[in-house]
């Protein structure tokens, strides 16, 4: 019998990542170097170069504070985005498979949505006139609607239920890599259900935690759709903020200095999360 040879492949695989790479030149890291020199003129017809737009900023008040309420926004969602995720996340891993497809679709739904049309949802919940105020009201809990709208749990809530699926997917990864055995072993070794979970089961899902913390935090400090709607311009964030100063006001400099800080505030949560990561992982290969 005669054997065919298979002819060795040619090229570097490296070669597949070269669409890729000249993509990411082209659409990220060029507009991002320009973004960079923008935000390096200090007036606004953009003829003289300095750090004034920088140290405006970093020496307002009022501007840290807006920073600092993004930053703590972001937080917050992530936060309860944790809350609501890992327990959606445990029950995918833990029911049947036929009842896991159902679930994935209602975990994903929110996904296939405009998250305009999400957004405006959220403002006919919370609204006076809205479902929640008419159900206190009928039910007597209150006498007039109450401000729901327009407030930052209003915008933290509505942020969640937008972003939840990025901290599902993570968490439902994790725990589907996470070795059975050693829960078993916990059990079987006299650990209760509750202690097997905080020792085995949260610290074995981190990598997917952290993951999807980072997902749902930089998404929530960028969502100016439903930071704006949600928050009806009262509550001001960086990038309603930057919308403010190069659509009305045509500071482009200083648009481009937000919009250079909130990307550096976000790097920097991302190098946290990563060196947590390796920390995690360090740990549970010890």
């Amino acid at each position: 019998m005669k054997t065919q040879s298979v002819a060795p492949r040619s090229g570097s695989p490296l070669a597949l990542s070269v669409p890729l790479g000249i993509f990411f030149v082209g659409f990220v890291l060029v507009p991002m170097l320009l973004l960079a020199y923008v935000s390096l003129f200090e007036d606004m017809e953009m003829t003289r170069h300095g750090f004034s737009q920088y140290v405006k900023f970093l020496s307002d008040g009022f501007n840290l504070g807006i920073l600092g309420s993004t930053l703590l926004l972001g937080l917050k969602v992530s936060i309860l985005c944790t809350l609501l995720g890992f327990p959606l996340a445990y029950l995918y891993v833990q029911i049947p498979g036929r009842w896991q497809g159902p679930l994935m679709l209602l975990i994903v739904l929110p996904l296939l949505t405009s998250s305009v049309v999400r957004t405006f949802a959220w403002v006919v919940i919370l609204g006076r006139q809205g479902i929640v105020n008419t159900a206190m009201a009928n039910l007597g809990w209150i006498q007039e609607p109450v401000k729901l709208l327009y407030t930052p749990g209003a915008v933290a809530v509505a942020l969640a239920q937008i972003e939840l699926p990025l901290m599902v997917l993570p968490l439902i990864t994790a725990l589907m890599n996470c070795d059975r055995n050693l829960r078993d072993a916990s059990l079987a070794l006299g650990a209760g259900r509750w202690r097997t979970f905080w020792k085995i089961t949260v610290p074995l899902s981190m990598p997917g935690l952290l993951a999807g913390g980072l997902l749902v935090f930089a998404s929530s400090v960028s969502a100016f759709v439903t930071q704006t709607l949600v928050g009806g311009g009262q509550q001001i964030f960086m990038p309603y903020y930057m919308y403010q100063q190069a659509i009305q006001a045509n500071n482009y400099p200083f648009a481009a200095a937000i919009a250079m800080l909130l990307l550096v505030c976000v790097l920097a949560v991302v190098v946290t999360v990563n060196a947590l990561g390796r920390r995690n992982s360090g740990f549970v290969h010890a």
